[in-house]
């Protein structure tokens, strides 16, 4: 089966100034960073959105990856802005924010900042720390998609939660907590009041564990999980706009 129509990764070429990662969450595709992706695009930005192994057509495809897998595809568009672009700065959603923090983690201050909305570290139900053994048993669970609070929006994202992908997910919190203190970058953290995804915790973790002297935290008042789709949806596209624009390398003169 191919890509589900819409799920398809994207990308705009504006300025080779500064350019903008985006990452989709954990069994979603690009389409729900699209509308931000656009917004980025018209204030003249280059923006790429890859879609992540596993994601975007069905979900047993999901459970034959693993988070080196989604890791590798962000990291090797990061490699590819930072080829381009003198400035880069990097925005992910739930799990996207995961691999937002581990790209931060690994490349330093070559990426000028960061933007989470709603990035998860952790879980903490109890079941989570049976995912490895139920991953054996059974290859799925009700889906945790689509928790927006908007009237009439709907995230394009798998049916069901492959259990054996989540497992590998929760490695990847491990690594990203554990080395959450080399974020140096500047952060803008947007978070929902509401999440039925992603507990609170996450965001405090992140804020706690983090090195960068220069934070931002925003409240989502009236947003659930997928806040690029939800009720503030603006305010994130706009925020993110004036940051990348207040932490941009300047353009450098000409004799």
């Amino acid at each position: 089966m191919g890509v589900l129509a819409g799920a398809e990764p994207f990308g705009h070429t504006g300025s080779a100034e500064t350019g903008f990662l985006l990452c989709h969450g954990f069994t979603g595709t690009p389409a729900s960073m699209r509308a931000w992706g656009d917004h980025l695009a018209e204030a003249g930005f280059t923006v790429r959105c890859p879609l992540l192994p596993g994601h975007g057509t069905r979900w047993p495809d999901l459970n034959r990856t693993t988070w080196e897998d989604w890791y590798g595809a962000v990291r090797e568009a990061l490699l590819a802005l930072l080829a381009t672009c003198r400035t880069v700065f990097v925005g992910g959603l739930s799990m996207g924010g995961t691999l937002t923090l581990r790209l931060a983690e690994e490349f330093g201050d070559r990426i000028a900042g960061i933007v989470l909305v709603n990035p998860s570290v952790t879980r903490l139900k109890w079941d989570t720390r049976l995912l490895p053994v139920l991953g054996r048993i059974v290859p799925s669970v009700p889906a945790i998609a689509n928790d927006i609070k908007k009237p009439g929006e709907t995230e394009l994202a798998y049916p069901r939660t492959p259990v054996r992908a989540a497992a590998s997910l929760a490695k990847l919190w491990a690594v990203v907590r554990a080395d959450l203190a080399k974020v140096t970058q500047p952060v803008l953290l947007l978070h929902s009041s509401v999440d039925h995804v992603v507990e609170p915790v996450n965001s405090q973790l992140v804020l706690n564990g983090v090195s960068s002297t220069d934070v931002t935290e925003v409240v989502l008042e009236n947003s659930y999980h997928v806040a690029t789709q939800d009720n503030d949806a603006e305010v994130i596209f706009t925020r993110s706009v004036e940051f990348a624009k207040a932490h941009a390398a300047q353009p450098e003169e000409t004799a």
